[in-house]
């Protein structure tokens, strides 16, 4: 009879494939490219690519006037337009020394803030497709519609506003803008319960997404990682409390962080479930501004000629991807000499290599939504 031969299992190792998801792939969120070292369906390494989507924004922000430029900061992260107009404005207003009337800072934080919302939206209604839930996204739209209804009566834009300029907004709030705001607030609460009961504790997301894509504490920290995704780690961090701008340090809000309720703190869950919680302070943010919003004039602080002195500034604020940086640098003219942006979701892809080692093909799915990144902004 003959001897069959045992083999130990753990001298057995298949070669390397190297696979590349994208640049035209539905789970990369944007024109980017993956380039994925797997042994079988484990991932061993992950390489970004990135530069499909280039747009030469600061190129284009030498050669043209300071209030020229406010248009192509919403097509960065054009998620949240808004935001980043708040960015790049308050760092010129920084320059020429501008002190806003009392309406206009509470009219960008409701703009904001709504677009803060939309923005997280999103996020949750693509992370349930990419997982396999289809019905989140038509939930996260609903609402969605109706945050863009009321940016459309403020400015006449649903995506791309152009609306908050150097010393004040293009326009004041409209009639009935007031009324119609304070509904869709009032109404948020509920909807908020339902993605929860929709998609939060869902079995299958829950096996999907808890410990999966763990960044730890120490690692976000030492890889500048900004925004929910910081939070997810448990690090309570964020710009509108920490180091105030505009008029947030008047709102009463809380900073949701992750626990790791589901699995291990800073897995994919944790990122998830805090931009859902998130997106209820948001609504109490703009529950107070509209409570307190005062009277005036949004032209009174416009100058006529926006020309900063010589010099530098560097202001950053809270988006909802993370910390936006905005550097610009003067030389006295009515065109900046330079303007650098510091991207929240580049950072966020610089730790995509470290949180993906060891991970299964499909979880890699699973991480690059749960940092929600957008290739408009990593690119620019």
């Amino acid at each position: 009879m003959a001897q069959v031969e045992i083999i130990d299992t753990a001298d057995i190792r298949s070669d390397e494939m190297v696979l590349n998801m994208g640049p035209q792939h539905p789970s990369t969120h944007g024109v980017l490219r993956l380039e994925l070292g797997t042994d079988g369906e484990i991932v061993r390494w992950v390489r970004p690519h990135l530069g499909y989507l280039h747009r030469c924004f600061e190129k284009h922000a030498e050669n043209l006037t300071y209030p020229q430029v406010i248009p192509f900061t919403d097509r960065m992260d054009y998620m949240a337009s808004m935001n980043n107009n708040l960015g790049y404005v308050l760092g010129i207003e920084k320059l020429m020394e501008i002190k806003v009337p009392e309406r206009v800072e509470y009219i960008r934080v409701i703009v904001c803030e709504l677009n803060r919302i939309a923005s997280h939206l999103i996020s949750f209604g693509t992370y349930g497709m990419d997982i396999g839930a289809f019905t989140p996204f038509l939930f996260a739209f609903r609402e969605r519609e109706r945050i863009f209804d009321l940016l459309e009566m403020t400015c006449g834009a649903r995506m791309l506003y152009n609306y908050i300029w150097v010393g004040g907004v293009s326009h004041d709030l409209p009639d009935g803008f007031m009324e119609a705001a304070t509904a869709f607030v009032d109404d948020f609460a509920k909807s908020i319960d339902e993605y929860n009961e929709l998609l939060s504790g869902n079995k299958i997301f829950v096996e999907r997404t808890a410990d999966v894509g763990i960044l730890p504490p120490d690692m976000a920290i030492n890889y500048n990682i900004t925004g929910p995704n910081l939070r997810g780690s448990g690090i309570k961090w964020d710009l509108r409390r920490e180091e105030p701008y505009s008029i947030y340090d008047r709102f009463e809000f809380d900073i949701p962080v992750g626990r790791g309720e589901m699995g291990t703190t800073g897995d994919c869950w944790d990122r998830y479930m805090v931009r859902i919680l998130e997106m209820e302070q948001s609504r109490r943010i703009v529950q107070q501004a509209l409570k307190q919003i005062p009277k005036g004039n949004v032209h009174a602080a416009i100058p006529k000629q926006i020309k900063p002195p010589k010099g530098e500034c560097y202001f950053r604020t809270e988006t909802p991807k993370g910390e936006l940086g905005i550097y610009i640098i003067s030389d006295g003219t009515t065109k900046p000499y330079r303007v650098k942006v510091k991207s929240p979701c580049f950072v966020a892809l610089s730790v995509l290599p470290e949180i993906c080692k060891g991970a299964m093909i499909a979880d890699v799915v699973a991480i690059i939504g749960s940092i929600d990144i957008v290739l408009g902004e990593v690119d620019r």
